[in-house]
Formats: C-alpha cells, structure tokens, sequence
C-alpha cells in the first residue's frame, strides 16, 4: 500500500499536511528549528503581531495547572516592522505554509497591520486573534460581539491580499453565532478554541498566582470543550474549520479530524515535547496504514452520530 496521503485544502491553502504550530506556542519559528524541521509541518502560525512592539503583562505569567497551564503574556511581540526586517527573511525561506497570527485594539490597528503585510512574500494567510479588548468600546473582546466579529473582519479583508482565517474566542454564549457572523463578513477559513479565561489562587498569601490576575486556559483539560465547540461549529458555517485545543497526541488531532475540522494546531504541546508536532504527522499516517485508509481526507468529518 503506497503511503497515505495526509494533503488538506483549507479554503484557499493547499497544507501538506493538516498539522500546524499554533500561534504564541512556537515564536517565530526559528526558536524551534535546532529541535526539529519546521518544513515537515503543514504550516507555522507565528506569534501574534501587533502594529508597534509590546512588552506584556509583568511576571509571573504562567502559571502551571491540573492538565493544563494558565498564560497571561500579554500578546507580547516585536511588532510589525520588526517582524518584517528582523523574522520574516527566515521565515521566506521554509517549505511549508507560514501563517501570520495578527491583532489590535481598534479597527484601524487592525487595518492597519494587514495593510504592512500586503503584498509581502512568502506569507500564506493571516489568522485574526480576535480576542483582544476593544479601547474604543470600554474593554470588550472584538470576538463575543458577533457585529464586532464581522466590522474586525471585513477590515483585515479590506486591507489584505491574503486568505483570511479568523480565530473565534470560546468565552462566548454561543459561538456558532461569532462563526456564523464571521463567515458572512467574508472570513475564508476559522480557528478555534482560542484559550478559555481561568484564573490560579496562591491559598498562603491568598493572592492571584499571574500577576494579571486571570489569564488563558491551554492544554488537555480544554480538549473536550474544544472538540465540541469545533463540532457544533462545523455544522453551522460553510467554511473550513481548523481545530485546537489540548491536542498532545495522534489520536487527540483524529477527535478533531472526526469532528469536521480540516486541519488542526498543537499549542501547549511544543512546550513539553519540541517535537510534539512531527509526532503527531507521523501517528496520524500510521493510524492510516493501519485502518487501510488512503487519504486523510477520508477521516475528516467522519463523526457516526
């Protein structure tokens, strides 16, 4: 039997795979290049980008939990022009799919960074965080207002050249409303969970443990809540669904695969085993060979139900 085949078409990308780096879990790329080969993967989603640099919250901010870690980072990042001069050269040179993660505080922040990545080689898509804090609407997420949602959207799409993936935020009511919104805006493909809001307590001082106060929930614990929003997703929007959560292993990505996902992201993952990614490539071609199926496609969004 020839080897399976493991390509994946999410809207416009054609993925070698359907394994990507999640954003904020892998830096820039480069990092992780002396551990493994970046171009095995299906694609990088690099570090999010803002418009000007951002230092982030102060320490601490990661907090280790039961199946899982808490982060408040802060979306620190180089910025726009520093990630053109300083990251992007390496990232030119990959064989693989480079995804750039972007986010702002405002419609025009956003704008804005689409815009300097318009017309810039060897960027494959955009993927929209938006879980940001709007300033001009007193705080409130861009993704739990599905109008929010739709204006961030058609603004990145107004200012880019690129497929557009938008990345949904799991502290909502209903997320099929933020997807469906999204998709009508325009949104080529999405991306869920995003981290979902939890907070550590220290019982001695009985202070927070992240100096933030709360933060972003990653890592096995959300898996399940993760599977299901992607399910209830799918089976609402016409758009390819790419799925995160807690995926550690081969058959952790195959829940998302069965589920209607596309394509899937490892996050915490790269933090406890560099490699964690590659590992999942080559389980997920095992699990093929072994069930005698030919092609990866014949998994996807094969839920009995």
């Amino acid at each position: 039997m020839n080897k399976p085949d493991l390509a994946v078409q999410i809207g416009p990308l054609k993925l070698k795979n359907p394994v990507l780096t999640a954003s904020g879990t892998f830096g820039y790329g480069q990092e992780f290049s002396s551990l493994m080969d970046p171009n095995l993967l299906g694609g990088i989603v690099v570090k999010g980008i803002s418009l000007k640099p951002m230092e982030g919250n102060p320490p601490p901010r990661i907090v280790e939990t039961p199946c899982g870690m808490l982060n408040a980072i802060g979306l620190a990042n180089v910025g726009l022009e520093a990630f053109l001069s300083e990251k992007l050269p390496w990232l030119q040179e990959l064989d693989t799919c480079v995804i750039v993660n972007i986010y702002g505080h405002s419609l025009d922040e956003y704008g804005a960074v689409a815009a300097g990545l318009k017309g810039v080689r060897g960027i494959s898509a955009l993927e929209v965080n938006i879980s940001c804090p709007n300033v001009e609407q007193g705080g409130m997420a861009f993704g739990t207002d599905p109008a929010m949602a739709a204006r961030v959207t058609e603004r990145v799409l107004k200012e880019t050249d690129k497929p557009v993936i938008v990345k949904l935020s799991p502290n909502v009511t209903d997320i099929r409303k933020i997807a469906r919104a999204v998709e009508k805006a325009g949104a080529h493909a999405l991306s869920l969970i995003n981290t979902l809001t939890g907070m550590a307590i220290d019982v001695e001082s009985r202070i927070p443990k992240l100096a933030n106060g709360s933060g972003g929930l990653s890592g096995p614990a959300i898996r399940p809540v993760a599977v299901h929003m992607v399910h209830q997703v799918v089976r609402t929007v016409n758009i390819p669904v790419i799925g995160m959560g807690g995926i550690l292993e081969p058959r952790d990505a195959l829940e998302f695969l069965i589920a209607g996902a596309g394509a899937i992201q490892v996050g915490t993952a790269n933090f406890i085993n560099p490699r964690a990614a590659l590992n999942i490539i080559n389980g997920l071609e095992t699990f093929l060979s072994e069930h005698g199926i030919n092609a990866i496609n014949d998994i996807i969004g094969s839920l009995k139900s």
